[in-house]
């Protein structure tokens, strides 16, 4: 835990010259390990599980379609005791889930023309059944966050109140969004200056 999980995944070793842009803004690069370590590895994880954060992680990496980011998600998923059967069901969904996105429309004026129209994902039958109704409902969020944006309304939000997520939980579940979003952007990031790096 005590690893940079953003330099485990872009390849950064001491010393490097990746590491030594990083070591230019440290209090962004320990800020982003805490933050990893509030989501992932909470000293009070209060009712959202480490089964259920990993899940989600999964799950939301996969969509953005990182594949060593999702892998490592996957990994924490599978060391943190989740069934096979519970993994298979995340692949399953990710694979039904994936696309291009954003999705969704503005109120209407300017940025209309913008408006783009796309599938709304909901979680098969067959899978909710591995998944249970909470993390189902969590991945049918995660897949409106990522690809409809746009289109987030209180009624998403009361059908994650409905499977049992209480506003705690939704709130953490936000928040996994949201550093998800930002360390798979930041991750990308330093891979295009390691590529330059090597090009030279």
């Amino acid at each position: 835990m005590d690893t940079d999980v953003i330099d485990t995944l872009v390849g950064i070793k001491p010393g490097s010259a990746l590491d030594a842009i990083r070591k230019r803004r440290p209090d962004a690069r320990k800020e982003a390990q805490a933050s990893y370590r509030a989501l992932f590895a909470p000293e009070i994880s209060g009712e959202v599980t480490a089964t259920e954060r990993f899940a989600v992680a999964a799950f939301l990496t996969g969509l953005h379609g990182d594949a060593e980011t999702a892998a490592f998600y996957a990994a924490g998923h599978a060391a943190g005791g989740a069934s096979a059967e519970l993994r298979s069901a995340i692949d399953t969904a990710i694979a039904a889930a994936k696309g291009q996105g954003p999705y969704g429309s503005y109120p209407a004026g300017p940025l209309s023309r913008e408006d783009t129209t796309g599938p709304t994902h909901r979680v098969a039958p067959d899978i909710r059944g591995a998944l249970g109704p909470r993390l189902a409902a969590a991945l049918d969020h995660m897949h409106l966050l990522v690809f409809h944006p746009r289109d987030s309304a209180p009624a998403a939000l009361r059908a994650l109140l409905d499977a049992g997520w209480s506003t705690t939980d939704i709130v953490t579940l936000s928040q996994i969004a949201a550093f998800l979003s930002f360390q798979i952007r930041v991750v990308a990031g330093l891979r295009v200056l390691a590529a330059g790096a090597k090009a030279r």
